[in-house]
């Protein structure tokens, strides 16, 4: 038989309305969620730069979008744990 969780239904729930997934999941959501919003905000930047805000931004600015995503997010994956042994080399662990 079921037990009940001891957590309130609304926060067993993401802002989607889907369920949360297990907490080994946040290995690959955290890189995920990193590598899009970084990619999103560096390829903008760059598109404007080398291009400006003419007729075809959206495609050029798309394009670069998926085609640094696709780097960076295995690369992320890759290198987190070698940059998280590095932080915690540099950092003093808490008590």
């Amino acid at each position: 038989m079921n037990q009940p969780s001891s957590l309130a239904p609304s926060s067993r729930k993401t802002f989607f309305g889907l369920p949360k997934l297990p907490a080994r999941s946040a290995a690959w959501v955290m890189p995920l969620l990193l590598s899009l919003l970084m990619t999103f905000i560096v390829s903008l930047i760059s598109t404007v730069r080398v291009a400006g805000f003419s007729l075809d931004f959206l495609r050029l600015w798309l394009s670069a979008w998926v085609l640094s995503w696709v780097v960076a997010f295995p690369t992320l994956l890759l290198v987190l744990p070698v940059v998280r042994r590095a932080t915690a080399a540099i950092v003093e662990t808490p008590n």
